[in-house]
């Protein structure tokens, strides 16, 4: 691997950020290049909503909607939606909450936990291939700088979240809200937690 450019060779900030946000947007291309590559592996093969439910709730055990919606940074109603499927496939059971029995908590099944370890092992075994070349401490800076980063993003969609919502409070708009605003809202939008 390269080794880092000294402190005379750093570009300007302005080409610095330009070669960045470049890097990000040919990474989400190669990424949804490398999952469609994998699709017609089943080993492989989830998509990336399932996959980021799952593991929340592997992390976090039973859980109610609106807490998974919480969680992710998501609606509800997009929860709702993408748990559905889930549930169809035997991956995920809605159960009574143990405390408050009119309540109901979404929990992985045996099987849903067999397929998320399955998909686990095999993106780690992609990214071990990916970064073989590297240090551990190349690994660890990487991991540290990404984690900063998808911390940044949701804390930005969080603020424009709110910004949305209060504008809608205080008699702002018509409460359709723009095409844009309605599809972030239904997790079409830009990356989130929820849509990995």
């Amino acid at each position: 691997m390269p080794s880092p450019p000294s402190p005379t060779d750093t570009p300007a900030p302005a080409d610095l950020l330009n070669d960045l946000q470049h890097q990000l947007a040919v990474f989400a291309r190669r990424a949804e290049q490398t999952r469609l590559a994998g699709a017609g592996q089943m080993r492989n093969t989830m998509d990336r909503a399932a996959y980021l439910l799952l593991n929340r709730l592997e992390q976090h055990g039973p859980t109610g909607v609106k807490a998974l919606a919480a969680g992710m940074g998501i609606d509800s109603s997009t929860v709702t939606r993408q748990v559905a499927p889930l549930v169809d496939g035997g991956l995920v059971k809605r159960a009574t909450h143990p405390e408050d029995g009119r309540a109901v908590v979404l929990e992985l099944t045996p099987l849903g936990r067999a397929r998320l370890h399955e998909v686990q092992d095999s993106r780690r075994e992609l990214v071990a291939r990916l970064t073989a070349d590297w240090t551990p401490m190349e690994r660890a800076t990487f991991c540290t700088l990404l984690t900063r980063f998808n911390t940044s993003v949701s804390q930005a969609n969080a603020g424009q979240q709110e910004g949305r919502q209060s504008g809608r409070q205080d008699g702002e708009g018509n409460g359709e809200g723009s095409r844009e605003e309605s599809a972030e809202r239904d997790g079409l939008g830009g990356p989130r937690e929820g849509d990995g």
